[in-house]
């Protein structure tokens, strides 16, 4: 074949591979612009059929009623608009249209589907057309969105006005908490740059028991064990870890361990706790009113559970000045007590610890907060996310002392890696270090053979 029949076939194939791509990009083109119009009437007859819901219901009585009336109600009435519009949908459609205008009426829009999901942790919305979820310890984008800020706007401002809160241009930081206990924190233009953005920590309706746990390779039965002996010696126990690495999970089964006969009394910043003991009182601090009044913050809550007496105290989360109050009860008889704090491991959590102490304004020298903070504490857990999403305890030390001017510690249990797997999880173990325990006397008290663990650890 000559160059000149090469160049012409070379031609004519890219001509035709031209032609081809054309060909595909305007039937792509004409593919996306109809699903661009059925969105755009379908967003019309939702609106349309929204809208004449209000002049059908009298909305203020549907709260008066059940849940099922409500949704049963609000249902036969979207049906009736729709079959009065002579619009010709599908059975799928007309489900999904009927849920979507509930949604936005009775619920939280777009973000309904999304809280129904047990398996999410998370709901990150970043500005009305990116909302993302985190499921198993992994992020991913999902396919729901507003129509715009209005829209999201006025979800957030759903949520808020529940609890009697506002967001807008002189407030424009939220917290507020759903009812099944899900912590929402909004936060608004000008501070936002591009759009509302609101968060969402979910409290889903599974709990894990230790045995769920176990089954997760969160933690061993062998380290279970310890902390049941733990917390039936009544040792005063702190839960470390970063943001969702699982804290308020393992408070929870931690607490499980608590006998029925003693008084607990939880503090919070927002109700996450759920503690299966008859004898629980729970508290929860309030922000400040309109007026910048009316705050109860953790500390005023620690001060007067001190005068419930309580057999324990328990902490959803240890974050500024309280922590003065709590490790002063924790060494004056309320011993058996548990809380969380915010640290990347059992040594950066002594640090925390003495930087929260320097925020309550009491001048206290460096070695009589240390001294406190030794005879207060006695273990720390520390439990971590790892890169695979799952979670798991990667410590659990206890504090023995001061010596000079440091605070002594000692590894009982640590994770120990093992070699990279190819499907990307983490591979490891929670071994025991086999180091006797300081405070084996009070461990056997409450039922722990010391010497049968260490021995077991010897033999590995």
């Amino acid at each position: 074949m000559g160059l000149a029949q090469r160049l012409t076939n070379l031609n004519s194939g890219a001509v035709a591979a031209e032609n081809s791509a054309a060909a595909g990009s305007l039937i792509g083109g004409t593919v996306k612009r109809r699903k661009n119009e059925l969105a755009e009437s379908s967003r019309r007859l939702k609106i349309k059929v929204h809208n004449r819901l209000f002049e059908t219901i009298d909305v203020s009585k549907l709260e008066t009623l059940e849940p099922s009336a409500m949704s049963g109600k609000v249902t036969a009435a979207i049906t009736e608009i729709l079959n009065e519009e002579g619009r010709l949908l599908t059975d799928t459609d007309r489900t999904r249209l009927v849920e979507e205008i509930k949604n936005e009426l009775l619920g939280l829009g777009p973000l309904e589907p999304l809280l129904r999901d047990d398996d999410i942790t998370d709901i990150l919305v970043n500005g009305h057309g990116q909302v993302y979820v985190e499921r198993f310890g992994k992020l991913h984008q999902a396919e729901a969105a507003f129509q715009d800020d209005q829209h999201l706007m006025l979800i957030i401002d759903r949520i808020v006005s529940r609890v009697g809160r506002r967001v807008d241009e002189s407030s424009p930081m939220v917290d507020a908490r759903l009812p099944d206990g899900s912590r929402i924190n909004a936060i608004i233009p000008p501070l936002a740059l591009d759009g509302p953005a609101l968060s969402i920590r979910r409290f889903g309706r599974k709990r894990y028991d230790i045995s769920g746990l176990v089954e997760k390779e969160s933690i061993t039965w062998e380290v279970v064990e310890f902390l049941l002996a733990v917390v039936r010696a009544r040792l005063n126990v702190i839960v470390a870890g970063g943001t969702g690495s699982g804290k308020t999970t393992m408070l929870n089964c931690l607490s499980a361990f608590v006998p029925e006969d003693e008084r607990i009394v939880t503090i919070e910043d927002s109700a996450e706790l759920s503690l299966q003991q008859p004898h629980v009182v729970r508290l929860e601090t309030r922000p400040s009113n309109l007026e910048g009044k009316g705050e109860i913050t953790q500390r005023d809550l620690v001060r007067n559970c001190l005068r419930m007496r309580p057999d324990r105290i328990v902490v959803g989360e240890v974050r500024g000045a309280e922590v003065l109050d709590m490790l002063q009860a924790m060494s004056t008889g309320h011993d058996g007590s548990i809380a969380t704090i915010h640290a990347n491991s059992t040594r950066e959590c002594l640090g925390r610890l003495e930087m929260m102490m320097l925020l309550s304004g009491v001048s206290i020298p460096q070695r009589a907060m240390r001294q406190q903070i030794a005879s207060a504490i006695n273990v720390i857990v520390h439990v971590s996310r790892l890169s695979d999403g799952s979670r798991k305890v990667m410590k659990v030390s206890e504090i023995t002392g001061m010596e000079g001017e440091m605070i002594m510690m000692q590894d009982l249990y640590e994770f120990v890696r093992g070699e990279p797997r190819a499907d990307a999880k983490v591979a490891g173990q929670l071994r025991s270090t086999g180091v006797r325990s300081h405070y084996a006397t009070r461990l056997e008290a409450a039922g722990y053979k010391t010497d049968a663990r260490l021995f077991k650890a010897a033999q590995r």
